[in-house]
């Protein structure tokens, strides 16, 4: 064997395949509501409560998120997420039963974010452990995202597909993706831990576990959480709002329509992630920079397609918000690993994303607006909170970067997973 070469595991090589397995699936339940959006106004649920139910399970990622990621540095990941799949099973069979119950629609959607906060907090990091090389600390970033937006894709297709075309459209897509998830559910439970838990994890209080001191740093500030909420704020203008704006547009396929945008919007979402390790860069914000230049072209062009009720226009504005989606993503994830001390990675992924899933609220906040605006103005009014943003992290492009210079690689940044990933046993 070559001097400086290591011997290949395969199986430890494909440690995190039921980790991103789960995170696809339950990712997969946290979308499958949405393109059903169309159908549930169809079937009498007022536009308000129909949006509120999209941004409901955000009200269980957000706790979920908030403390599973220090809970799982502090005890494991296994602990963390082996509950998900469960929890997202249950949550997608309340949907089933629930199709004109609102209270029960809302109770399986928290449930869903439970499961996706958890997995999305513990799930991102368990990954970047179990499988990413230390000479590329971003392999595990990527890796969590796209098996994110892959599940989110794949449950809004199959969904819209089940209920144009299928029997029992309210409750079939569910029980398909409740069966698919406890299978996952069980893969999981073959996963190694990768915490070493050691009386001094566990020592001191749970609050102060909770506490991540990352968030206070000026890159997080000034980078990181200008872009966030457009993370999900981009995608839910793409494929909540303007579906309902292009329901009497989309002749006798509505459902299918909205499927279709959704499909597209995370498709291009997926697409652009696989070119973003040339994008992001650990010497400035380029790839915060480009995605917020995209998210403000896509919502002009959301802007005209509210104006002109065109297909046409909606289908390239939702293309366009998510390629910016997708870049938004990889480019928060990896800022937050190169700002995140390995003890708190974990957390700082969780804070970043349950500012990022604040945008799920756009729809219903543009929906209760509605009653004294209208969608081009509203939206309008978007894409210029985007360019303010935008200009905040163009300011911002080489400003505090992790390791104190601005112009070099993040040595220090590499160093500390290097220590992280010897602390966990990678």
């Amino acid at each position: 064997m070559p001097f400086g070469q290591t011997t290949r595991n395969p199986a430890r090589d494909r440690a995190w395949w039921p980790v991103a397995a789960a995170m696809f699936l339950v990712a997969w339940g946290g979308n499958e509501f949405t393109p059903l959006l169309v159908l549930y106004r169809l079937t009498g649920l007022h536009a308000v409560v129909a949006d509120a139910l999209l941004g409901a399970y955000v009200v269980g990622i957000i706790p979920a998120l908030l403390l599973g990621g220090p809970l799982s540095d502090r005890c494991g990941r296994r602990p963390l997420l082996l509950p998900a799949a469960p929890i997202a099973a249950i949550g997608s069979l309340l949907l089933a039963l629930g199709a004109t119950t609102p209270w029960l629609l809302g109770a399986g959607r928290v449930l869903s974010g439970v499961a996706l906060g958890l997995v999305m907090a513990v799930g991102t990091t368990w990954v970047t452990e179990l499988g990413a090389r230390q000479d590329d600390r971003a392999l595990g970033a990527r890796r969590a995202s796209l098996a994110l937006t892959g599940g989110f894709l794949a449950g809004a297709g199959v969904a819209a597909a089940l209920a144009q075309w299928g029997p029992l459209p309210h409750r079939l897509t569910y029980v398909i993706h409740a069966v698919l998830t406890a299978v996952a559910g069980l893969w999981v439970l073959r996963v190694p831990e990768t915490v070493a838990i050691t009386p001094t994890l566990r020592a001191g209080r749970l609050r102060d576990d909770l506490r991540v001191p990352s968030v206070a740093h000026r890159r997080f500030l000034r980078v990181v959480l200008p872009v966030a909420p457009w993370v999900f704020g981009s995608v839910g203008v793409a494929y909540a709002v303007l579906p309902q704006l292009l329901t009497n547009h989309a002749g006798s396929i509505p459902i299918a329509f909205a499927g279709l945008m959704t499909v597209l919007t995370l498709g291009c979402g997926i697409g652009i992630q696989s070119l973003a390790k040339r994008i992001d860069t650990p010497r400035s914000a380029r790839a915060s920079v480009i995605a917020m230049a995209l998210v403000v072209v896509g919502m002009g062009l959301a802007t005209l397609t509210a104006s002109t009720r065109s297909l046409t226009h909606g289908l390239i504005a939702a293309a366009v918000l998510g390629v910016g989606y997708g870049l938004a993503l990889v480019a928060g994830l990896s800022e937050v690993t190169r700002i995140a001390e390995p003890r708190h990675l974990a957390g700082l992924t969780a804070v970043y994303y349950s500012v990022a899933y604040l945008g799920f609220f756009v729809p219903m906040g543009l929906a209760w607006l509605a009653r004294a605006w209208s969608y081009p103005q509203m939206i309008a009014a978007g894409v210029a909170l985007a360019l303010i943003c935008l200009a905040i992290v163009a300011v911002a492009w080489r400003a505090h970067l992790p390791g104190g210079d601005q112009d070099a690689p993040d040595v220090a940044a590499d160093a500390r997973v290097a220590v992280g990933a010897g602390a966990t046993g990678r």
